[in-house]
């Protein structure tokens, strides 16, 4: 087990931009920046003995940063806050007092606002590297910014284990009364050469999914996954039953006792022999087939495209700081914000 912390000389309002190693005694290698807290590799042996990296990302800490490429607002790899998904109106209202957030996506506010914590530097807080492989990301987003109330403060441990398995263990604390929904935005494709994601096989340990607005924006209402393109309680290759021209870009919510550690969901490809397992603390996950993937000379100079990845994004129900009958999205003063999710990589069985 190593813990390597990496300079990349890149300098972002005055903070550097740091690269950590996680590496287990298997091999298995995940990389990380404190720019976003970005996930920008996650190797692992596939059934053939080939080490193969299972997430979209770039080659330099620089082309995050490319204007092009942030217009696009893909989030490759990165954490989203203050507040994952969509906010309706880009409003929520907290003890009587309204607040009105930039609207980012239309009319409503999209994974944080313009400048979320995915843009943002955090502080490279612990290294433990003995016997295990740790670090821990730090982010204090102040009172006012992009419109949130009260300063926040947020605690991102990433461990590597030697089962394979990435833990992002979350925690903040803020101290006036906010709002908070924290998510990973990894974009991962388990097929060696990567390509159209249609032929992995998913399964969603979920019942029930979230109505969407026209702008995929949760209404309040569950609708029963039985009879639609969107049961994935039995596995299921994710282009079986959808339309080619839109994917998924859906939640779901999870047949889980509310913050229980259990399996969210699991994602196989069969070239690679590799499963991905997500288990999560959190009520509900989101599965993105990225319909809206633009992103130039990724990895090895390869363009990225549509359908090319799958994201599932492990959070509270979006929308909920508007919707009272959702698990609550409200974090007070002594109080303190939770949350665990697993990526879980094995061999096929």
């Amino acid at each position: 087990m190593s813990v390597q912390q990496i300079p990349t000389g890149k300098f972002i309002d005055g903070e550097e931009v740091i690269a950590i190693e996680l590496t287990n005694n298997k091999g298995t290698y995940v990389k990380i920046f404190n720019y976003g807290a970005i996930i920008n590799k996650f190797i692992v042996k596939n059934a053939k003995g080939e080490m193969q990296d299972i997430v979209l990302g770039f080659d330099t800490i620089e082309q995050y940063l490319d204007p092009e490429y942030v217009a696009n607002g893909v989030y490759l790899g990165a954490v989203i806050g203050r507040y994952a998904n969509r906010i309706k109106g880009g409003q929520f209202t907290i003890d009587g007092e309204t607040y009105q957030l930039a609207q980012n996506n239309g009319k409503d506010t999209l994974h944080g606002g313009i400048v979320g914590f995915d843009k943002k530097v955090w502080d490279v807080l612990e290294i433990e590297d003995e016997d295990q492989s740790i670090v821990t990301l730090q982010y204090e987003s102040v009172d006012g910014e992009e419109h949130f109330p009260g300063n926040l403060i947020v605690d991102l441990t990433f461990e590597l284990t030697e089962n394979d398995e990435l833990i992002l263990s979350y925690e903040a604390e803020t101290d006036q009364t906010t709002a908070i929904n924290l998510t990973h935005h990894g974009y991962f494709n388990l097929a060696p050469n990567g390509g159209n994601i249609r032929e992995h096989k998913q399964q969603i340990f979920a019942s029930n999914y979230l109505e969407q607005d026209d702008n995929f924006c949760v209404t309040g209402k569950l609708i029963p996954v039985a009879g639609t393109p969107l049961d994935f309680t039995v596995a299921k290759e994710i282009g079986k039953d959808w339309d080619p021209e839109v994917g998924y870009d859906q939640t779901f919510v999870l047949d889980k006792i509310y913050g229980d550690l259990s399996l969210a969901s699991k994602t196989a490809e069969a070239e690679s022999g590799l499963t991905l397992s997500v288990y999560t603390t959190e009520p509900v996950a989101h599965l993105y087939t990225a319909k809206y993937l633009v992103a130039r000379s990724g990895k090895g100079g390869k363009d990225y495209a549509a359908y090319d990845a799958f994201c599932i994004e492990t959070q509270h129900h979006p929308n909920a700081i508007n919707i009272p009958e959702f698990p609550s999205t409200v974090l007070k003063p002594d109080d303190l914000y939770t949350q665990t999710t697993i990526y879980k990589v094995s061999l096929n069985k």
